[in-house]
């Protein structure tokens, strides 16, 4: 990393890490805070008590999910707006030539 990187302390599942990165301390610490969010709520979702490992696994599982589904939302709004602008287009041109 860089000279602008800077070194942030964050909690994440009841574990303390230092985060060397280029990036505002606040973003950071609201990324370390929204992982641990999602943990604590696969954790909650679970009848026995899981490794660490394994809920943060889950967990990544389910932001991975979020991510995916906020990219396919993505996608389909933007085949939606070129949709539009083609029948706009095609309005246009027949309003100038007809």
């Amino acid at each position: 990393m860089d000279d602008q990187s800077s070194l942030v302390r964050v909690s994440i599942f009841g574990q303390e890490y230092t985060v060397k990165a280029p990036a505002d301390a606040s973003y950071i610490k609201n990324i370390a805070e929204y992982v641990d969010k999602k943990m604590r709520e696969v954790q909650d979702g679970l009848s026995s008590d899981q490794s660490s490992t394994r809920i943060a696994i889950l967990a990544a599982m389910n932001v991975a999910d979020e991510l995916f589904m906020s990219r396919k939302d993505k996608d389909v709004s933007s085949g939606d707006i070129d949709s539009r602008i083609t029948s706009l287009i095609e309005m246009i041109d027949e309003s100038l030539i007809g």
